[in-house]
């Protein structure tokens, strides 16, 4: 324990997809690893998988998480329930995280917070029944179905055209908002077979297994939909990630290298948090990415010849360069027969 903290190799600050195959691949690769995780997060909301090859439909985003945690602490990494409110580099280079009760010191830090989406105002079908986030996730579950999409902006009218190559039945949502497409999309959008609907959301039926059936407006109409999209933007959970001056898009996301490394030294980003799609194989990529290059940084072998100039041969009680705590582990994972 150190004056402010106990001391890993890396922390992981998020436990969704992207930030615990980061904690796998660094554990796995020898270096102490602790996950902190405040809970929720896109992933935990989710009531089926799709897209995550190997993993089946009638898994919920829970399981899918708690198998994730599972194996990571299988592994011998430490998982921890809680919120950092803050971080800083301290004097020696290391970092200092900071929340409740728990105090972490680290060498390396993974960012993978992610964001929330923007919901509309109420009423609204359940989320994952009727209400969902990701086209990419979830446009083929409305495929010959009548979809709605909500919002004023680009995205929302972009997206209801998106959708036009599953189902020929699809509505534009403005609920009583001026919409604030550009002019230039606006004719896009009138050259496509969308029905554009101005008035306000009113009243929400469900069917008897809990889905959506449709959507009564303020005009006396009812449509039938069986889900939709809203697009209201998202807010970034980035507060870690200014406290700690990494540098951030024009988008809100987080800039990073190759390696999702952050324009702070030893402070890496994955998931929602970054550029790019923001889908769980997506993440999952990033955060092995990310895992390796920490690992790079961090094994102790092969040693450099500056440093067998300067400090001699390894010796034999040098060996192996892994942490006290993932060798026992792995002792004890190969004992139990896993894999």
């Amino acid at each position: 324990m150190a004056d402010d903290g106990q001391e890993y190799e890396v922390a992981v600050v998020g436990g969704g997809p992207g930030g615990l195959t980061a904690a796998l691949y660094t554990t796995r690769l020898g270096h102490d690893t602790v996950v902190v995780n405040r809970g929720g997060g896109r992933a935990a909301m989710m009531a089926e998988t799709h897209n995550v090859i190997g993993v089946t439909e009638d898994v919920s985003g829970m399981e899918f998480l708690q198998t994730a945690r599972e194996q990571v602490k299988n592994y011998g990494a430490d998982y921890v329930r809680g919120y950092i409110e803050t971080a800083e580099r301290r004097d020696d280079g290391r970092f200092h995280l900071h929340g409740g009760d728990n105090d972490f010191v680290a060498e390396k830090v993974v960012l993978a917070t992610g964001f929330t989406d923007v919901q509309p105002d109420p009423p609204l079908p359940p989320t994952g029944r009727g209400l969902h986030y990701c086209v990419h996730c979830d446009a083929y579950m409305f495929v010959d179905e009548s979809v709605y999409v909500m919002g004023v902006g680009e995205a929302a009218a972009q997206v209801a055209m998106i959708l036009l190559n599953f189902t020929d039945d699809v509505d534009l949502l403005t609920r009583g908002e001026e919409p604030r497409w550009s002019d230039e999309t606006n004719r896009q959008l009138r050259a496509h077979p969308v029905d554009v609907v101005h008035e306000e959301v009113v009243g929400i039926e469900k069917d008897d297994d809990g889905w959506l059936s449709g959507i009564e407006f303020e005009d006396g109409r009812f449509r039938e939909y069986r889900g939709g999209f809203p697009m209201y933007g998202s807010d970034y959970n980035a507060e870690l990630v200014e406290q700690l001056g990494c540098e951030r898009n024009d988008d809100g996301t987080v800039v990073v290298d190759d390696a999702f490394e952050t324009t702070v030294d030893g402070v890496y980003a994955v998931g929602d948090l970054t550029p790019g799609h923001k889908q769980i194989p997506v993440a999952m990529g990033e955060g092995a990415n990310a895992g390796i290059d920490i690992h790079y940084d961090l094994r102790t072998f092969p040693k450099s010849l500056d440093e067998i100039e300067a400090e001699g041969d390894v010796a034999s009680d040098e060996i192996p360069g892994i942490a006290d705590e993932v060798r026992e582990a792995a002792r004890e994972f190969r004992a139990t027969g896993d894999d």
